[in-house]
């Protein structure tokens, strides 16, 4: 494997093929439970589903454990505090609401998914775009409904692409990526690095998630209120490419129903050395934190995002001075 591809591999991925029984079943479940979300009420299958997450939650010790320490440094306040849970709660109860918007995307009528964001001025991503001398590199978090608004923009004709694990269920991959191509989205397995460089070298645009939990080769940056690492991918991609990066949040609205749209200034990325990577990942965590912050219950990334030992922390500060006085990335 070559530096680059272990710097953009995606960060959770099933090394081993799965029992293609298991697979054809997860297949078929899938598909029986969109089908019946789709003919129930959405009503329904959002309570049903919310509060099943969240009874995840409460069963599940290791997961309860890494959302607890996630909202804890979220917030300011020790994992154990009353209100880290109570928000970590909801978030699994958000993450519900999600699955079953999921599984009732592919029998949106267009009319009903342009309402999903009403009213949005997007002409500025437009202009970011095309005052960009590559492509245009979307990071983003697992907030909101990235389908839903992706499916909100369709009409606009934008070449949007994503890149998207394809390794722990195909089958399911498969199911997911024709749900996104139906609104334009075209989806790009992860391990595919011709084509994700291809899209930007076409000026196109790239959605990436930024959020999929601590790994200890990312770059350092300062998170809230602590050292971890986010993907190198989108800083390295934009430098290689000449893209900018715009890093945006897809925000639930007051109604549960629609989203929005909003984004930084973009970020340049003038060079691949240590301390240009650096300071332009620094700017996706910021601008992450910012997402984040105003509406934490509506974020539903469940894996670790930051180191727990000290050391490893202390050790993560150490690497991101030495990026930024021009050492090794």
């Amino acid at each position: 494997m070559t530096d680059r591809e272990h710097r953009l591999e995606a960060p959770h991925r099933r090394l081993d093929p799965g029992s293609p029984v298991v697979e054809r079943a997860v297949v078929v479940g899938y598909r029986a439970f969109a089908w019946v979300i789709s003919h129930l009420p959405p009503a329904i299958p959002r309570v049903i589903l919310a509060r099943g997450a969240q009874l995840s939650y409460i069963l599940w010790p290791t997961k309860r454990r890494w959302s607890n320490a996630n909202f804890g440094h979220v917030l300011g306040l020790s994992p154990g505090h009353p209100k880290v849970r109570m928000t970590a709660l909801a978030a699994y109860g958000v993450y519900g609401r999600y699955v079953v918007e999921l599984a009732r995307l592919p029998q949106l009528a267009r009319e009903h998914a342009d309402e999903l964001v009403g009213g949005m001025d997007l002409d500025a991503i437009h202009k970011i775009w095309s005052e960009s001398k590559g492509g245009l590199i979307f990071t983003l978090g697992h907030l909101g409904n990235a389908e839903a608004a992706a499916a909100g923009v369709a009409s606009r004709g934008w070449p949007i692409n994503v890149v998207a694990d394809d390794s722990s269920f195909p089958g399911l991959f498969e199911e997911f990526r024709r749900t996104r191509e139906q609104w334009g989205v075209h989806v790009i397995p992860w391990r595919n690095l011709r084509e994700i460089y291809t899209v930007l070298r076409r000026r196109e645009m790239l959605a990436l998630l930024i959020d999929w939990g601590y790994r200890e080769d990312g770059i350092p940056v300062k998170l809230f209120d602590a050292w971890t690492t986010m993907p190198a991918g989108p800083a390295t991609l934009a430098a290689k490419t000449g893209s900018r990066i715009l890093p945006i949040t897809i925000r639930r609205n007051a109604d549960h129903r629609t989203f929005s749209i909003t984004w930084t200034d973009p970020i340049e990325v003038a060079s691949s050395d240590p301390a240009s990577l650096q300071r332009a990942t620094q700017a996706m965590a910021d601008a992450f934190a910012a997402s984040v912050g105003p509406a934490p219950s509506q974020w539903y990334s469940f894996k670790p995002l930051w180191p727990a030992a000290v050391a490893e922390s202390e050790a993560l500060a150490a690497r991101a001075a030495e990026m930024l006085s021009g050492g090794p990335a």
